[in-house]
């Protein structure tokens, strides 16, 4: 594979120029600005003064594969035990292993657009054929049945991911089993990246593993994002024996096994009080409150996001290249955002902004972005009429 063909994530780009910068206002990156919970941390600390940084299984240590399944058939209804549930290096990975465990040179994925940019870039790693669905506002966001089913004929993986990156869309149940439906008629094997399940902001959840009609569909799940855990690098995956099985294989190659320190914090995390989980919540929830009415105002609000901690902006009306925009907003007012087309190209004229800044943050980086695409329209910004 060429260096062209594997073009990076822009979120990395920009957070790789704004670290030559002073005094930037960061809303490109998913990562929590609370600390990881402290009874979590105390847990690790502790543990390490017994010496046992050793190497672990390779799907990962029995005592945090019995709590996880425990909590999969509690929280989702998932009752694949303990044989059902690998720990990965981070979701990440989780969503790298069972993709290279599933996919063969030149099999067709179907991804989300816009979506993560890491799905575009572990499909190319694998040699897939890409096939994007588009996700659009007038649909809030969800995937059109009809659009699924002519993109699913001879392909081999439908990729879900709700709540969603970046849209912020929750998918409706109707919505989760239309999809469902689509990958048994066709055959295909899921993958549903529930990374956010627990950050819902408006209504409820509904898991595709849950739903699950015939063992098709792998759930992956991260520490991440949930318990501010982004560093640790802990995540999970619920699947079937078979393909455990193959993901267990490719984690010995890529990584040998999960971290000891991580699987420390991921147990504390799952014994110890979850209220810490709510009261962030509740916190991205008056975080989007703030982001949409600023944006609404201005006339640049995409769509009211419902779980995640993300919402759209819309630039379209005064940049066609989203990446030209993000440098510049940068550059110009020491605001990081993402740019949209990293996303795919149903990002076009969209920057992605992260509610997991402080609100201040958030209402400068709106009044900025404000500022930048006035200046944009009138011409002001260098580029000419």
């Amino acid at each position: 594979m060429t260096d062209a063909a594997l073009r990076r994530s822009g979120i990395r780009e920009v957070m790789d120029l704004a670290a030559s910068l002073e005094g930037v206002v960061h809303l490109e990156l998913g990562e929590p600005d609370f600390p990881t919970p402290r009874h979590v941390v105390e847990a690790v600390q502790q543990a390490l003064e017994g010496g046992q940084v050793k190497y672990t299984l390779s799907r990962g240590e029995p005592e945090l594969r019995e709590l996880l399944a425990a909590r999969l058939a509690a929280v989702d209804g998932i009752s694949r035990g303990t044989d059902g549930v690998v720990v990965t290096p981070g979701g990440t990975a989780g969503v790298f292993a069972v993709l290279s465990a599933l996919v063969r040179p030149g099999d067709a994925v179907l991804l989300p657009d816009p979506g993560w940019p890491a799905f575009e870039m572990i499909a190319r790693l694998v040699s897939a054929e890409i096939r994007r669905y588009r996700l659009t506002a007038d649909r809030n966001f969800e995937p059109d049945p009809d659009e699924l089913d002519r993109l699913a004929r001879g392909a081999r993986v439908l990729v879900l991911n709700t709540p969603s990156n970046p849209t912020g869309a929750v998918f409706s149940p109707a919505a989760v089993e239309s999809a469902l439906q689509v990958a048994l008629r066709h055959d295909l094997e899921v993958v549903s990246d529930e990374v956010y399940e627990q950050i819902v902001l408006d209504g409820s959840h509904t898991s595709a593993t849950a739903l699950d009609p015939d063992d098709r569909v792998t759930g992956v799940y991260s520490f991440s994002k949930d318990y501010a855990m982004t560093g640790w690098r802990v995540g999970y995956l619920s699947a079937r024996r078979e393909v455990v099985d193959a993901v267990v294989r490719v984690q010995e190659a890529v990584a040998a096994c999960p971290s000891w320190p991580g699987q420390r914090a991921a147990v504390a995390a799952l014994i110890g009080p979850q209220d810490v989980i709510g009261d962030m919540v509740d916190e991205y929830r008056r975080r989007r409150d703030l982001a949409v009415e600023l944006l609404d105002r201005a006339g640049l609000l995409a769509a009211r996001p419902r779980g995640a901690f993300y919402v759209l902006a819309r630039v379209g009306g005064v940049e066609t290249d989203t990446y030209a925009f993000a440098r510049r907003l940068l550059e110009q007012e020491r605001i990081a955002v993402a740019p949209g087309e990293t996303f795919g190209p149903g990002g076009a004229g969209l920057v992605r902004l992260s509610l997991a800044s402080p609100p201040d943050a958030i209402a400068a980086g709106v009044e900025a972005l404000e500022r930048v695409a006035a200046a944009a329209t009138s011409g002001e910004d260098g580029r000419g009429g």
